[in-house]
């Protein structure tokens, strides 16, 4: 790989990347998911949230229009859906009625949680920040929860329960393996 390859993939560097369904609809109602593995927690207080997003995308324009979207945290189990949401548009078709994920009405916000995900972050656009050819939208949090029984006492995934879907780049997918060490120094 020469280096001007290397700078355009630069990014597979980085992975993998914890790959989430992002739920958005339009004022109707009408829903689409997008796939999105670029994802990071930007604030605790207040409870903040980051996606790189193309503005190009059809969901891009749901999100501007209403101001909301939902994170929902995929298994590794859903894998084939996921890369479904991530290379067909919502401008063309209904992806729920494609995939078979099952949508189930939010706690706060307008769009659908995903049944078959594991855990859901419900989110306000508080900043949309143009970074070259994607957008930054920021989210607040407006709730977040797992499914039952995913989580330890402490918060973490059970791993023994669900193993969360990562994207190594392309359409390589992996996920997290039983083995958890903790690092005390």
């Amino acid at each position: 790989m020469n280096d001007k390859q290397a700078v355009t993939t630069f990014h597979y560097l980085l992975h993998p990347y914890n790959t989430s369904l992002v739920t958005c609809c339009d004022t109707e109602g009408k829903s689409n998911i997008i796939t999105i593995a670029w994802l990071i927690p930007v604030s605790v207080s207040p409870p903040l949230v980051g996606m790189s997003i193309g503005p190009s995308r059809f969901s891009y324009g749901l999100i501007r229009e209403t101001g909301e979207f939902v994170i929902n945290v995929a298994p590794y189990d859903i894998a084939r859906q996921v890369l479904f949401c991530g290379r067909r548009s919502g401008r063309e078709m209904d992806k729920f009625a494609e995939t078979g994920l099952t949508p189930m009405e939010a706690q706060h916000v307008r769009p659908p949680v995903i049944e078959e995900c594991v855990a859901h972050l419900e989110c306000r656009v508080v900043q949309d920040i143009e970074a070259g050819d994607h957008q930054i939208v920021v989210g607040e949090v407006l709730a977040a929860y797992a499914n039952h029984g995913i989580l330890e006492e402490n918060g973490l995934y059970r791993l023994d329960q669900v193993q969360t879907l990562f994207h190594l780049g392309r359409n390589w997918f992996t996920s997290t393996g039983a083995e958890c060490e903790k690092i005390s120094l």
